[in-house]
Parts: structure tokens; sequence; C-alpha cells
């Protein structure tokens, strides 16, 4: 743990070379023995491997994959756990694959993670009990006992939080205040309104900002599968460690524009500001949001035709990006105050 004190929240070099990610790209797309996949589920491994082409955009479950792959590689452990976390709640992950031939269910499931090479980390996903507070309280002492892996635990819906509210107040969030123990472990939160009712439309955002003090927790909202890419990657390359609040998407992950290209895994970084994509320098208003809702305003200003308002999107939420937002911001010297 020595070699992580002292260091500060600085940005790090999360990208991966083409070739590589090609490579791995083959490996996590192609079965090393002969496997029956459910319809549905070869569909999705299909695509896959046309994003890994380039006949196709990177969606969510392919850029998701690729991190794993690409720190697995590095001979880094990855441990993912949640209560539907091997398909993934939204149908989108899909890290364990199963024959639909097999006799017995042992016999049939294959992890493409496990097949990267033989000097690999270890991979393990777990599709855990329906105890939020034992699961996450647990995984909560594994990332503090453990720098060196990826721990991720993942709530079927991010409303699920709140059964483990007391983990979240009194260990993860202040746990490196209090007794000095530091710890990497990343939530993957779903959060967004998307129509099913009571208790799975919200992760609470407000509540993990309300614990974020001394650069205690980062919390992001990513909106762009190349975000979440190097969000994952940063948890590991850079030498820090610190929880990672992730508000992940739902409608997001099909969403025909929430995709990015295999050149956003290759080169650049975790942004922590998007600047409007079109750069209207001489916009007068400049809009900040985080979240789905850029899609929702990007609609809107392209069907009102809207050429003098400007949407940036603030994908990391805490720390803030301060610097990051007033450079933005400074960019648009026409903007009424």
């Amino acid at each position: 743990w020595g070699r992580f004190r002292g260091d500060p929240l600085t940005e790090a070099a999360t990208a991966v070379p083409a070739a590589r990610l090609d490579f791995l790209g083959e490996r996590i797309t192609t079965p090393q023995y002969d496997i029956e996949l459910h319809p549905r589920v070869r569909k999705i491994l299909d695509d896959r491997r046309k994003m890994r082409a380039g006949e196709l955009a990177v969606d969510w479950g392919y850029a998701e994959h690729l991190a794993y792959a690409s720190l697995l590689d590095k001979g880094v452990n990855v441990r993912l756990s949640g209560q539907d976390s091997a398909r993934g709640t939204f149908f989108h992950r899909h890290a364990v694959w199963h024959d639909q031939k097999r006799e017995r269910r042992q016999s049939g499931v294959y992890i493409p993670l496990e097949h990267i090479h033989n000097q690999q980390g270890n991979f393990t996903v777990i599709d855990s009990l329906l105890s939020e507070e034992a699961v996450l309280a647990f995984e909560y002492g594994y990332a503090t006992a453990d720098p060196d892996t990826l721990v991720i635990w993942e709530a079927q819906f991010g409303d699920f939080a709140n059964g483990a509210q007391v983990v979240i107040d009194q260990f993860i969030t202040s746990g490196e205040a209090k007794w000095g123990r530091m710890c990497g472990l990343t939530l993957l939160l779903p959060h967004a309104l998307e129509g099913q009712g009571p208790e799975h439309s919200s992760a609470r955002l407000e509540r993990f900002l309300q614990l974020c003090a001394q650069d205690n927790i980062q919390v992001c909202v990513p909106t762009l599968p190349s975000q979440l890419f190097h969000l994952l990657r940063r948890q590991i390359v850079r030498p820090v460690r610190k929880p990672l609040v992730i508000m992940s998407p739902k409608a997001l992950l099909r969403h025909p524009a929430s995709t990015s290209s295999l050149a956003d895994l290759a080169t650049g970084a975790f942004m922590p500001v998007i600047d409007d994509l079109r750069e209207p320098r001489h916009a007068k208003r400049v809009v900040a949001c985080s979240g789905r809702v850029w899609f929702d305003l990007e609609a809107q200003r392209e069907s009102r035709g809207l050429q003098d308002v400007a949407v940036v999107r603030v994908e990391q939420l805490y720390p803030f990006p301060e610097q990051a937002f007033r450079a933005v911001l400074n960019a648009y010297p026409q903007a009424e105050t």
C-alpha cells in the first residue's frame, strides 16, 4: 500500500494500442471450443465481432469487456459481483456463456475473459445472494486488502444500494479518514428513470454527493462506452486508490448515439468534462448537464435549430473538475453571464 500514499487525483494514461485491442477482441469473441449459444446471445457476440472489425460502433458491453481484458492481459485480477452480474441486469454484459445443449450446468459454462492467455490475471464474476449489505461489506474488505485487484460491486438496480447504506456511510466513504484504510472499490449503480417504477428508477445520486468531502470518493456519470472503458482502467492504472461510484446506464446501453469508436479506446483518456461536439464558439448560452439528459437536450437543440446554445457534459461530479470546466467555459467568449 505504501506506493499509493500521497498521490494526487490526477489523470492517467489509460489508452490501449489498437493492435492489442484487436487481439483482445479476438480472444473475448472466439470460444476455444464448440458451444451452442442462445440465439439472442449469439447475435450479441456476432455484433461484437463486427465492432472488433470496425463495422459497428463500440457499445457499452464490448467496451466494458475490453477494459477488463486489457487489465487481465497485464496480470491484473478483476473481480465482479452482484445479483445479476454475469449476464447484466439489462442483458448487455454476458460475461458467462451457457451451452444450450449441455446436460449439466457446470459442464456447459464458458467464460471468455478466462481465456486471454496463460499468464493473465484471474477473472471472477459472481451472481451474489440478495443481501446488498453483506455482499458490499465483503467486497469493501476485499478491496482494502488487495490494491492490485479491480474489485467491483454492481447493484441490480442502483436503488438497491440503500440496502447497504450503512456500509457506504461508515466504511466506503469514511474509512480512509477514520482509519487510514484506502480502498479502490468500484460501485456500478444503474441509474435512470426508465418507467420501471418504485425502487427501480434512481441510484440516489444526491446521497453520494452529500457524502463527498476531502476527496474521499469519486462520483462519475459516464455517457459514452469509451468513458466507462477509461474509468475502469483508471482505477488500476492510476497510482491512487479511492472508491469510485459510477452511475451506470440503462436505456443508453442501446441508444444509437451513445456509442464510441475503437480509436476512442486506443487514444485519449477519461474526460471529466466533454465539450460541445459541435463547438459553436459563437454560442450565447452554455448549458452544463450530466448524464442521459444530454441526449434529450441535444435532440431538442437539433429539432429547434438552435445554433447559439452549447451543451456541455460534466462526467465527473466529484472531485469536481474545476480547471477542466473553466477551460471549457472560457472557450465561449460570447456567452452571456
